[in-house]
């Protein structure tokens, strides 16, 4: 695993600032502290960290092709490389290493822009080809490696994988994005394309951008793949599950290619734990594995991961962390780069942090939950799905949306009792109410949140309108497809990836998803809603698949979850912090929040009356962005 940095004068091809693209190399310096190389010709400059795992020796970036007419710098891995460089030589290449990233060289000469649809990894490149006067910049299907860029005003085509590499340059000039606050505050994170400032972008997943010296226009990302959700024939539900086994089997196995020490995550849930077996089957030495428990049985897990370690005779590790494990609060703003505020981030870090220790290089099991419908909310979903069906919007919108609003919220009494969030989803349509679902404040909570003056700059700009966009080219048939989809294309890539690229970075750790495997997911998706949800069972095929590796206790046990336990943080050891943050000068002069609410769910949650828990790690959050990307001063 890699960062990368690049400029290019797209306007003429003029010298680039080395002491520039020097320093925006060095501040992803944790992502590749291995070597750092960069590369300069008139109108270009192109920089990389490398985290050293193929190919140690002669794979040093930026990389040329024969005649240094093709340079590539290359973040993460591409698993085919091997029959890739088999098929080339025969097409008349010369490589002058082993390594992946020569690959993409000779597989631009050879395909040009198509020469992503062959490639099967996790990676985010630019390539410049000189001949050409072009470069060209691809993200992974899936959206596991991240590429960030921005056009400036003088011309100017700037890109990293962080964040933190563009704001280095002393002409981007930033200016926060009202749409971004808005999808921040809904989602907990800024969706792609869009970032927390109007002048940079993300590169989506699964697209490409090429960009020619002499045009004036900043193009458009150009998509080469789509989660396909295909129906695939299957003959019994036992052939299912030996087909399925037989495919995870092989993404796991094309992930265990290393030339550095590898091991897993095991955290006593389903999907590490499906990794672990997997990897069991195919090594022949003993497993890696690492995780982290906690000393309140509420979140602790070890002993489920220890029932899996003893099983596989795998050397285990595990680390204790204290539940008041919040030292990292402040830190993650500067991990992060934009608000960010799944605070699972803290556990996430901690487990990398611990895994560096033993591994450079290390599996998961992040992925399964989106499109083998893990997620409670799924199946929720669904169940709301079969009353919306029985009533046309017209008369369910009014009754439903009165009893939403009429109903109290009542978070300390049991779950079939809470039902004010059931009825205001049922009273909206498929893709709000999952919205609404997933969303950390909802619609009503933000129009409390912002104040009068920033809702004007959101000209009725929702959220919703992330999903809405995604909903529109899905090409699953039924409801499940839908939400699956949408996870897909925004949580998975917004929260998740996000999540775990920034914490594995941050300790110089690579992480493979085998999970995430693009012809795995191609197969998947093709299943019937039936193989995801039984009853009120999800992931049933997978865990159906599972049971002749796994114990019971780990496939059927309620699901836990990476949780920390901010409700007493805010009532308790961080009660002061909340208070001087969240009700300081930073927060009252950026002008965006309506600061009566912001006290109202400060005293409430800290009463005990309510659990406004979510929504105040989310401020804190953004607080701590304030401070520390943008220097408001406290």
């Amino acid at each position: 695993m890699c960062g990368i940095v690049g400029i290019l004068n797209t306007r003429e091809l003029a010298p680039v600032d080395r002491d520039i693209l020097n320093k925006m190399n060095e501040s992803q310096f944790h992502r590749g502290p291995d070597a750092g190389g960069m590369h300069f010709e008139p109108g270009v400059g192109l920089g990389h960290r490398r985290l050293s795992i193929i190919d140690l020796s002669t794979g040093k970036q930026p990389m040329e092709n024969e005649d240094g007419s093709v340079v590539v710098t290359f973040n993460g891995e591409i698993y085919n490389f091997p029959e890739l460089s088999v098929e080339l030589k025969a097409a008349g290449h010369v490589f002058k290493t082993h390594s992946d990233t020569e690959v993409i060289v000779h597989a631009w000469e050879q395909w040009g822009v198509d020469c992503v649809k062959r490639f099967r990894g996790m990676f985010a490149f630019a390539v410049w080809d000189r001949n050409k006067k072009s470069l060209f910049l691809a993200r992974d299907r899936l959206g596991k490696k991240p590429l960030h860029y921005a056009l400036l005003g003088d011309g100017q085509f700037i890109f990293g994988s962080e964040l933190k590499a563009l704001y280095v340059h002393p002409k981007l000039t930033r200016t926060i994005d009202p749409l971004a606050i808005e999808e921040y505050f809904a989602l907990g994170y800024v969706a792609e394309p869009r970032s927390i400032f109007k002048e940079i972008l993300k590169l989506p997943p699964a697209c490409t951008l090429l960009l020619k010296v002499g045009e004036e226009r900043l193009p458009e990302p150009v998509s080469y793949w789509d989660f396909p959700f295909q129906a695939v024939e299957s003959s019994s539900q036992d052939a299912v599950e030996k087909e399925l086994v037989e495919r995870f089997k092989e993404s796991v196995s094309v992930r265990m290619m290393s030339e550095v020490p590898l091991g897993a995550f095991l955290s006593g849930g389903v999907d590490s734990s499906s990794v672990v077996a997997m990897m069991s089957q195919l090594s022949e030495q003993a497993v890696n594995t690492c995780s982290i428990s906690f000393t309140s049985p509420k979140f602790n897990e070890a002993e489920f991961a220890k029932m899996v370690a003893d099983r596989y005779h795998t050397n285990h590790f595990t680390e204790t962390v204290d539940p008041d494990d919040f030292s990292l609060v402040d830190k993650l703003a500067g991990i992060y780069d934009e608000p960010y505020a799944d605070s699972s981030a803290i556990p996430t870090y901690r487990v990398c942090e611990l895994a560096r220790k033993r591994v450079t290089v290390a599996l998961s099991g992040d992925g399964a939950d989106e499109y083998f419908s893990g997620y409670r909310r799924h199946r929720w979903h669904m169940n709301e799905e079969r009353v919306r069906n029985l009533l046309p919007y017209s008369v369910r919108a009014p009754i439903f949306g009165f009893l939403g609003a009429a109903y109290p919220k009542l978070d300390w009494a049991p779950r079939f009792l809470r039902a004010k969030t059931t009825f205001q989803s049922i009273g909206r349509d498929s893709v709000a109410a999952y919205l609404h679902t997933v969303s950390i404040l909802d619609n009503d909570m933000r129009s409390k949140l912002f104040s009068p003056e920033f809702k004007k700059e959101l000209q009725g700009y929702n959220a919703v309108e992330v999903f809405r966009r995604h909903a529109a080219n899905c090409p699953g048939k039924d409801p499940l497809a839908l939400i699956q989809y949408l996870d897909l294309k925004t949580y998975l890539v917004g929260d998740i990836h996000t999540k775990v690229d920034r914490a594995s970075m941050a300790n110089s750790l690579e992480v493979r998803a085998p999970f995430l495997d693009h012809k795995l997911i191609e197969w998947v998706t093709g299943l019937g809603p039936e193989y995801k949800i039984r009853g009120q069972q999800g992931k049933y095929i997978l865990k159906k698949a599972m049971e002749p590796y796994l114990p019971h206790d780990v496939l059927y046990r309620s699901k836990m979850g990476f949780a920390v336990p901010l409700a007493e943080w805010f009532r308790g050891p961080l009660k002061q912090k909340v208070k001087d943050s969240l009700l300081g000068e930073p927060m009252r002069q950026s002008g965006f929040f309506n600061m009566k609410y912001v006290n109202h769910l400060v005293s409430q949650h800290q009463s005990g009356l309510r659990d406004y828990s979510a929504s105040i790690w989310t401020l804190l959050m953004f607080d701590a962005f304030q401070r520390q990307v943008l220097n408001v001063e406290q």
